[in-house]
């Protein structure tokens, strides 16, 4: 049997451009998702003043569909910029 074990490569971490990118990345994804989080909150707010004027129901299902899709999009845009 020979006596040769693989040794995992680990990457070398970036330096001056690629660190300096990298947190621009990672700033722009939490950017992104603070407003996606925003946005989520905005019409979460329209769906509760719809909801207690008596408005339509579809018109009330539209704006918490739309809130649930930019929490979807919010929680995402964050663990993205986690992950870099």
């Amino acid at each position: 049997m020979s006596g040769v074990v693989g040794v995992a490569a680990v990457p070398p971490k970036p330096r001056g451009f690629g660190r300096f990118w990298r947190a621009l990345k990672q700033l722009f994804h939490e950017v992104t998702g603070a407003i996606f989080a925003l946005l989520a909150v905005s019409w979460l707010n329209l769906a509760f003043r719809a909801w207690s004027r008596d408005a339509a129901p579809w018109l009330v299902a539209t704006a918490v569909g739309l809130a649930i899709i930019f929490v979807f999009f919010s929680v995402t845009s964050f663990r993205h910029a986690r992950g870099l």
